[in-house]
């Protein structure tokens, strides 16, 4: 369990680690996209964005991972 919760962690830093590397100028304009939203929005976002890591944990579980 505990090497799981360390794949994901470390999955999870590469992906972000991979933005600031490759385009760290349009860090600043999705920022500033994202302050334009509203509350709403945003929550949505971030609730679609659980939906769909969730969607994909149980795919690697069904899978054998």
């Amino acid at each position: 369990m505990i090497a799981i919760i360390l794949l994901a962690v470390g999955l999870v830093l590469v992906v972000e680690g991979l933005v600031f590397a490759l385009a760290p100028f349009r860090i600043d304009d999705v920022l500033e996209a994202l302050r334009n939203l509203s509350s709403e929005n945003r929550r949505a976002i971030g609730l679609g964005a659980i939906a769909v890591g969730v969607a994909l944990i149980w795919l690697a579980k069904v899978l054998g991972a």
